[in-house]
Parts: structure tokens; sequence; C-alpha cells
């Protein structure tokens, strides 16, 4: 791809330009996963400065082309995972069986009293103690979901004193003996917030998909998660079963 002349009198700005014909580079010479070159290559390429290729590298950031990895390098994203959500959906092994590798870090572990929301969905009353468990979900090393879970201390001690990674369902199931279901989901589309968009390294105006979960224990029907999920809406297509 050699130097292209930019049209430096006309109505539209450089760096928009830019991005132009680089999402069509994207769309026809490279493949997902790929590395684009770098700020300092472009802006030789372009002859302009870094400043102005990285605004351009934005847009296409911001259009969900591509992302920017800390101290790697700007990478053109595939098209979004189509997730499965069903009564024993886990994220790990739905993610697996797509040929994709998952993982789980635990962000933070705490007891908390249920309020409101949490109290209702779990039916347990107000300030019961509950089991607060913050984990962060990436799929072949990308940050895809942050998950809230919420279950009661009473019945599930065992996630906040020994939990650390992989499968919360599945951890479950061995420790507790429980194998929860899912009994409803409601989806919204909203801004990040808090240090959400910072965990999943997206931009602030860009949505996430928030999808708020009730699982049961398969035993007697009992709530027995609240799971408060904020997806990347550009890396997950959600695909619902009743």
């Amino acid at each position: 791809m050699s130097l292209i002349a930019l049209n430096r009198d006309g109505g539209q700005a450089i760096y928009s330009q830019i991005a132009v014909l680089l999402e069509k580079e994207v769309a026809h010479f490279y493949n997902p996963g790929d590395l684009l070159p770098s700020e300092k290559e472009l802006a030789e390429r372009f002859a302009v400065n870094r400043h102005t290729v990285r605004r351009a590298l934005d847009e296409l950031i911001a259009a969900g082309l591509v992302e920017r990895r800390h101290g790697k390098g700007t990478f053109v994203l595939d098209r979004p995972i189509d997730y499965t959500v069903g009564k024993g959906t886990r994220f790990t092994e739905t993610l697996e069986a797509l040929g994709k590798a998952a993982e789980s870090r635990v962000l933070r572990k705490l007891i908390v009293p249920a309020r409101d929301g949490v109290a209702e969905r779990l039916q347990v009353p107000v300030e019961t103690p509950v089991v607060w468990v913050e984990t962060l979900r990436r799929v072949d090393e990308r940050p895809v979901c942050v998950i809230s879970h919420f279950l009661p201390q009473a019945k599930f001690n065992e996630v906040f004193s020994e939990y650390g990674s992989g499968s919360l369902h599945e951890f479950i199931r061995r420790h507790c003996g429980i194998k929860l279901i899912r009994k409803e989901s409601l989806v919204s589309a909203l801004l990040p917030q808090g240090d959400d968009a910072s965990l999943l390294g997206m931009p602030l105006n860009q949505p996430v998909l928030r999808v708020k979960s009730v699982n049961v224990d398969d035993r007697d029907g009992t709530p027995a998660e609240y799971a408060l999920t904020r997806f990347r809406a550009d890396r997950i297509q959600l695909r619902i079963f009743p």
C-alpha cells in the first residue's frame, strides 16, 4: 500500500480522510487479528503527524473495526461472537465450544448486604448477606464482558472463601452441589458506567449490552444467583432461546 496524496484543501478533515482509507484497507486487505502498521509508519506514509493518525485510528476504534492494545499496537477485530443465551448457558463452556480460549479473572469478592433490586431478585429480605463477585471475562485474550454475581452467603459461602477463576457455575456445581438454571434475562443497551469502559478497553461513548439474569436452584426453583453482565456490544451478539 503506497503513499497516498490527501486533499488538504477540501472540506473534509485530514484525519477523517485517513480513517476512510484505512477502513477500506481493513475490509479488503486484512484479516481478524492482523496488526496494522504502527502510528509512526502510518504518519510517514500519509505525511502527517502521529496525533492526526491517532485521531484516524480512534475513528476505526469507535466503529468497532480495530482495537488498540497497550504496548502491542492496533489490531483488526473479528466479527461479533454468536453467544447463545439459554437455560443452562455457561460462559466458559459456550465459548470453548466455539473454539475460543475463554478465561475469567476475579476483580473483587465481598460480603455485602442485599439492597433493593438484588434482594428482590434473590427473594431474600433486605440486608441479607450476599456474596458479591465481580469478574472480567476475556476471549482469545480480549476483554468481552464484566459480570457482577450476587449469591446468598448462607448457601454459597464457598464461593467467597475458595472461588478464584474459571467457570463460576461449574465451581458451584462441584463445591456446593447445586446446578444453576437460568430463569429469566433482561437485555438493554446503555453507555458504560463506573470503570467498565476501562476494564473492557472501549470508548465511553460506545454502548454495552447489559443483561440482568436470575438463575435458580434446579432442585427447588428458588433464586440462587442474580447476575448483571455488561458485554462489549461490538464483540457479542446474543442468540436467545426460551
